[in-house]
């Protein structure tokens, strides 16, 4: 009686995250799965519609010779596809006598009907007839373009059809600056998440102290990651503008710099160090400034949640034995904060690396900042390639797969359970 009470709860538990489960399925898991399936496809952005024959009527009539010449210009604008069981239809206009030839044409009464078998890939053809008219015709005024001819036609999706190719994954892993644009994803994923940590737990340390005015400080400390990312980012643009902006105006003031420096538009800035030149990429190093910037404020908010936790005994008892500030900092305040900090680790580095809305509108891609998922959107987009975009979306999905393994695999045990 237990075993078949215990089982009816189970299959009463599976239905109820039936739901929930197909909700999941249908807004995670077909996108990635449609990914997936794109990536092996050699489609483009004009490959997204089925293609359909086109026609265009335009006339010409002669009432010396009695004649109305209808010319019907008709074209497959795919250039792969082929269209095949091609059928035009058309009304022609009373009073008009058909020709003895119609070619593929036939007419029966009123009802014009053009049959072909297959179109190749950018056929054109221009269907010329000529028909006889009563000069009733011609004083009626009737205008030939009045009714519209209809073509149909069957032609293969490309996105559902059996055809598989790598020549995606190919084409994007070929790309002379793939390991350059590989290098800066990781420098700017790496160094973003960390400079928000490093800021996120310097302004809580901060914060957690009582002094007047805390609480208006940490709300004006969330002011960049609530901020439209369109304000935020173009207000970072006309501040570091090389011909208006403030930080150059007051680096020259000041003498820091003779020149005004182009921080978004500078790939390499040479340095020279003692004696010892070297290339600083301040394009990149602005970007991950303003990365770590803008999502500094999401660490400050789990950091400082945290440190509220933390019991005053510890403290108490180590300052009792003499400890300094920076001992508590190191023996007692950072190991409490080593699993949210692991934590926050592995959400900024995916959300960092999946990053594309702050670089492209403060760079573009240009100056060196060009990551993965700038070039997704150039491949999908900027070339048309729908393909290859989403072949580089599934190589950007599959590196940060990577790092998911090696996250739980180098975490320790008592930070997973």
């Amino acid at each position: 009686m237990k075993a078949s009470l215990k089982a009816q709860e189970q299959r009463l538990a599976y239905l109820m995250l039936l739901p929930p489960l197909l909700i999941v399925a249908a807004v995670v898991i077909f996108p990635v799965v449609a990914n997936f399936w794109i990536s092996f496809k050699p489609v483009g952005l004009a490959d997204l519609r089925t293609p359909t024959p086109s026609v265009r009527e335009p006339g010409n009539l002669d009432p010396a010779a009695g004649t109305v010449e209808v010319r019907y210009r008709l074209a497959n604008r795919s250039g792969k596809l082929v269209i095949g069981d091609v059928v035009l239809r058309d009304t022609l206009a009373p009073g008009l006598t058909a020709p003895a030839d119609t070619g593929p044409c036939a007419v029966a009464e009123e009802d014009l009907t053009c049959r072909w078998d297959d179109w190749a890939p950018r056929y054109s053809e221009r269907l010329t007839l000529v028909f006889a008219a009563q000069p009733a015709f011609f004083e009626a005024g009737i205008d030939l373009e009045e009714s519209e001819p209809e073509m149909t036609g069957n032609a293969e999706n490309p996105m559902l059809s059996g055809g598989f190719t790598l020549d995606n994954y190919r084409r994007v892993l070929a790309q002379r600056d793939f390991v350059q644009v590989l290098g800066v994803t990781v420098v700017y994923t790496v160094f973003g998440t960390l400079g928000a940590l490093i800021l996120g737990l310097f302004a809580a340390l901060l914060l957690n102290q009582e002094f007047r005015g805390r609480t208006l400080l940490r709300g004006l400390f969330l002011f960049p990651y609530v901020s439209p990312v369109i304000a935020v980012a173009f207000t970072w643009v006309f501040f570091l503008d090389p011909f208006s902006g403030v930080l150059n105006a007051l680096g020259i003031h000041y003498g820091i710099t003779e020149t005004p420096l182009n921080f978004l538009g500078t790939e390499s800035l040479t340095i020279d160090l003692f004696g010892l030149e070297f290339g600083f990429p301040l394009a990149l190093a602005t970007v991950i400034a303003f990365e770590a910037w803008r999502y500094f404020p999401l660490a400050f908010l789990f950091i400082l949640a945290r440190l509220q936790a933390l019991p005053s005994d510890l403290y108490e008892a180590a300052s009792m034995d003499g400890a300094t500030p920076l001992q508590k900092f190191r023996f007692i305040t950072l190991p409490q904060l080593v699993g949210i900090l692991s934590i926050l680790f592995m959400l900024r580095f995916i959300w960092t690396f999946n990053k594309f809305d702050d670089i492209f509108l403060m760079t573009g891609g240009a100056a060196g900042t060009r990551t993965l998922t700038v070039n997704v959107y150039e491949q999908g987009f900027a070339l048309l390639n729908l393909g290859a975009g989403a072949a580089a979306a599934v190589i950007t999905f599959g590196m940060l797969a990577v790092f998911m393994v090696l996250y739980f695999i180098g975490m320790p045990k008592e930070e997973v359970s």
